[in-house]
């Protein structure tokens, strides 16, 4: 079976063989899904970059305890 992609009228369809790798796989999906819901930001990288931060810094003070006795 040779790959090839198929567009419908509503969606694009990638046949692809069985004994291709299906955690590579996933990974390219899961960076298709990512771009999908991206694509329209207007984010700028700082202010992913700062929200980033704040997360950690509030998980890290949410379990600091667990992990340091």
């Amino acid at each position: 079976m040779k790959m090839h992609i198929e567009r419908t009228k509503n969606e694009v369809v990638i046949h692809l063989p069985s004994y291709v790798n299906t955690d590579g796989l996933q990974r390219f999906i899961d960076y298709l899904c990512y771009k999908e819901a991206t694509s329209k930001s207007q984010a700028k990288q700082e202010d992913v970059d700062k929200l980033a931060k704040e997360v950690k810094k509030g998980w890290w003070n949410k379990n600091r305890s667990k992990y340091i006795k």
